[in-house]
């Protein structure tokens, strides 16, 4: 493959180059790079560390340690060379070091992580919201291992490796990163070579949705996802606590108060926080935030929805639903439909 440059008199074909004649390092830059903008080899994953290796007896690292949407743990290993070397046994040996990592260990490896880079977060609050997680579940987390690799190219080796160990059930991908020259700037080509998105799409869903049942039916986590309706209006395969603020503000963008409804679920304590005035989610955090260290809590502001199109606007006060909802989320759904029935607003398990 290529890539050309086209306009209305010709098509060009761009050169190709190494990311060495342009003088990046493997660790300095492109890794660097990737680990800001991860999504580009590894969608929907979280960098927990960086040049992690934590373990006894082995000067060994990990270019980029992360976790995906579904808690399993994830190895990247990135390479600047043209064939990938021997990247694939090296990254096998890192998924067993880290296959046995508990959720309290990633917690603590992240905090180190966020000290390293200056950032202001919770880790254990940040990795919850990333999993959209109400409270830790060790029987779902980490129970698989993800492998990527990332290189300029792969030899014919490698990527039969790699193909024969997915056939026995690991889960490799191996991404193309080419480089390409034009007029002195650098374009990079991203590809997934294995599997390919147009021959595996299927049967990567469908061994997602195994694992995923399979773990269900272990931990008795209910993993279900919803649709939820307002009006014409459908919101789509939703975990449990996106749906029930979808549900919550549904009925209260038809007119109902926060406060009314808030009530409705006489079950769950702080349902919602409020405070006055039409506030942004700054102030918003800031003043929940006050809320409870007046009361005496440790828990902290982030456990709320605050963002500007989650939050709610009524009586002059500013109301914000809580994200912590274990096992009574549907129940609290049904009884929102059911007192609104009026409303147009409901909701269904989402089709797969």
């Amino acid at each position: 493959m290529a890539l050309y440059e086209m306009d209305q008199n010709s098509i060009r074909k761009l050169r190709e180059t190494t990311f060495v004649s342009y003088g990046l390092k493997e660790r300095g830059d492109i890794q660097r790079l990737l680990k800001e903008r991860i999504e580009v080899i590894a969608p929907g994953t979280m960098v927990l560390a960086e040049e992690f290796g934590e373990w006894e007896a082995s000067r060994r690292r990990i270019d980029l340690l992360g976790l995906d949407k579904d808690a399993n743990l994830v190895v990247v290993e990135l390479k600047r060379t043209e064939d990938g070397g021997h990247m694939e046994l090296q990254a096998l040996r890192y998924a067993a070091m880290v296959s046995t990592m508990t959720f309290d260990k990633v917690v603590e490896i992240y905090e180190r992580h966020l000290g390293i880079d200056g950032a202001d977060v919770e880790a254990r609050t940040a990795i919850l919201d990333f999993l959209e997680w109400d409270e830790v579940d060790e029987d779902s987390f980490a129970q698989d291992v993800r492998i990527v690799l990332a290189s300029a190219e792969f030899s014919r080796e490698l990527t039969t490796t790699v193909m024969w160990l997915n056939e026995h059930n690991l889960d490799i991908t191996c991404v193309r990163l080419k480089p390409y020259d034009y007029d002195g700037r650098l374009i990079l080509d991203v590809q997934p070579i294995i599997p390919l998105p147009e021959a595996e799409e299927y049967q990567v869903r469908v061994r997602d949705k195994v694992q995923k049942e399979r773990k269900a039916r272990e931990s008795g986590r209910d993993l279900t996802r919803y649709d939820v309706f307002v009006d014409d209006d459908k919101y789509p395969n939703l975990a449990k606590r996106r749906a029930i603020l979808a549900v919550f503000r549904g009925v209260y963008s038809k007119g109902a108060n926060p406060e009314d409804v808030a009530k409705l679920i006489d079950w769950k304590p702080n349902l919602v926080r409020s405070a006055e005035g039409t506030l942004g989610s700054g102030e918003m955090y800031d003043a929940i935030t006050e809320q409870l260290e007046s009361e005496g809590k440790t828990s902290t502001a982030k456990r709320y929805f605050l963002a500007d199109d989650e939050l709610m606007h009524a009586n002059g006060r500013t109301y914000a639903l809580t994200k912590m909802w274990g096992r009574s989320t549907v129940e609290a759904m049904q009884v929102i439909v059911d007192k609104y029935s009026d409303l147009n607003v409901c909701f269904r398990e989402a089709e797969i």
